[in-house]
């Protein structure tokens, strides 16, 4: 599996060792925000099990993300194939942070690292970005790394709850873009 290096981040294989604060991430209502119920320890672990089959099937999924400097786990960024039943297909980018990392740059940073890997290495003809209305945060960053919206896009996500998670917005940038 690639390890991806930035500046100030490391992106790589999840290890045990961050089950715990990961698990800690996925409990806490502010991460969750615009995500849905907190996850249970076992879901969360889960999670990581499911992240690290992508990454042996396919060959890129979600990496963990540390801050170089210190070693510290700080959340995930990475790629994704869309889920079935969304009103289009392709790949999509992502990240999540541990609410100590909000407000660093740290998602822009990790994003772009990803961004280069999924054009260069993967030679994706287009990445996409998805979130619900409300994650003014989330689209600010889809917006620092180049992506764009056309709300012509924008839809109901069909697994949400009626509620303010429904509304979603979706985000493209093309390699060539």
């Amino acid at each position: 599996m690639t390890e991806l290096r930035t500046d100030r981040l490391v992106l790589r294989r999840w290890r045990d060792s961050d089950l715990e604060p990961w698990a800690a991430m996925n409990a806490d209502p502010d991460v969750r925000e615009h995500l849905g119920d907190p996850l249970t320890r076992e879901q969360s672990d889960a999670s990581v099990a499911g992240f690290q089959a992508d990454f042996d099937r396919r060959g890129y999924g979600w990496w963990a993300v540390e801050v170089r400097a210190t070693g510290e786990f700080i959340g995930f960024a990475g790629l994704d194939e869309v889920e079935d039943g969304l009103p289009f297909t392709g790949v999509e980018i992502g990240w999540r942070l541990a609410r100590s990392a909000w407000g660093r740059g740290y998602a822009t940073e990790a994003a772009r690292a990803v961004l280069a890997h999924g054009f260069e290495v993967l030679d994706l003809p287009e990445i996409l970005a998805v979130t619900t209305a409300t994650n003014v945060p989330s689209q600010a960053v889809m917006r620092r790394i180049g992506m764009t919206r056309d709300t012509a896009d924008d839809f109901d996500d069909p697994a949400a709850p009626e509620g303010p998670l429904r509304p979603n917005v979706l985000f493209r940038i093309a390699r060539d873009g």
